[in-house]
């Protein structure tokens, strides 16, 4: 009859291993240096691991103690000694998967490995288990993360898809909508616990109708829990003088939606300042035109001088004539 302790250690292991979504190709190379690859195991049998799962999805609840088998396989000619760690999950700046390359404090912490490095002798592969620990204290929602494998000279990674059992939110947020010149960036945010893949629609209305219209398209972002991103919206017939409202919707997966919007101001300012240039050019050759009629400062215009000297000469011929009397 089984102990409790056994019992209470296969429980977790009841847990199912379920398979979703798409593969994560795992580099090949041709040289002999770089051949060696990793994948989850297939299970019994010769059959190829690259037939099997594409990836590790584990789920459990706070306490548990998760198990797996890791295949590392090496078709080359020659030994390979393959190092084996746990990673976090991150996002790139324009929302892709990717490794965390510090300490992990998440995921990759709570991956344990039978052995942390292990020979692989030619034409052959090695099943290497290992156990994800969830802590008591681990919050509910999924928690993404990685077996990363180092040798010959490069890494290779399987991610694993943790998913610990209680209460999710699927929840995002739409901020900073900004509108500049041909393009609108913004910013997502998942507010949520569970990775979000969301769906962008588009609309612009300006003072005589709709300028933009776009309806809900999925972004090429896979936006994990906790995490901002900031995304550029090309717009390249933007008008060039107008004034619009730009709203911006994300839904996701869960009801998930978002929504903000911006108001902006198309000005054209090389034609504006084009017309500036004009103006000034004009009022300063009128400034010119004055100023050459007036003469310098505080002499009277040519006109008022001729007429001054012609007054003289009148004033001088009329005073001689009285002087002969």
């Amino acid at each position: 009859m089984p102990s409790l302790l056994s019992v209470a250690r296969a429980l977790p292991l009841a847990v199912a291993l379920l398979v979703t979504g798409a593969a994560v190709a795992t580099p090949v190379y041709a040289d002999e240096s770089g051949a060696w690859s990793v994948a989850p195991s297939a299970g019994g049998g010769t059959r190829p691991a690259k037939d099997g799962r594409p990836y590790f999805y584990v789920e459990g609840t706070p306490g548990s103690v998760l198990e797996d088998t890791v295949t590392v396989t090496n078709p080359g000619s020659k030994p390979r000694t393959i190092e084996l760690t746990g990673a976090d999950a991150d996002n790139t700046r324009g929302g892709a998967f990717s490794l965390d390359r510090g300490k992990p404090t998440d995921t990759g912490s709570w991956i344990t490995f039978a052995r942390r490095e292990v020979k692989v002798p030619p034409r052959t592969r090695a099943e290497v288990p290992f156990s994800v620990s969830v802590p008591e204290g681990a919050v509910p929602g999924d928690h993404p993360g990685a077996i990363v494998a180092r040798g010959g000279g490069r890494d290779a990674g399987v991610r694993v898809h943790l998913r610990v059992s209680g209460p999710t939110l699927s929840a995002l947020t739409v901020e900073k909508v900004k509108a500049e010149g041909s393009r609108i960036t913004y910013d997502v945010v998942n507010r949520g616990n569970t990775v979000l893949t969301p769906k962008l629609a588009v609309r612009a209305d300006g003072l005589f109708g709709t300028l933009l219209d776009r309806p809900a398209r999925p972004l090429p972002i896979e936006l994990l829990p906790g995490r901002r991103v900031t995304l550029t919206e090309p717009w390249k017939d933007a008008p060039s003088l107008d004034s619009a409202e730009v709203t911006l919707t994300v839904t996701a997966a869960g009801d998930a939606r978002g929504e903000a919007s911006a108001s902006v101001r198309f000005v054209p300012w090389g034609w504006v300042a084009g017309v500036g240039a004009a103006l000034l050019g004009l009022a300063g050759a009128a400034f010119w035109f004055v100023r050459r009629r007036r003469g310098p400062v505080g002499e009277p215009p040519p006109d008022e001088l001729e007429q001054s000297g012609t007054e003289r000469e009148l004033t001088s011929a009329g005073t001689g004539r009285g002087e002969q009397l």
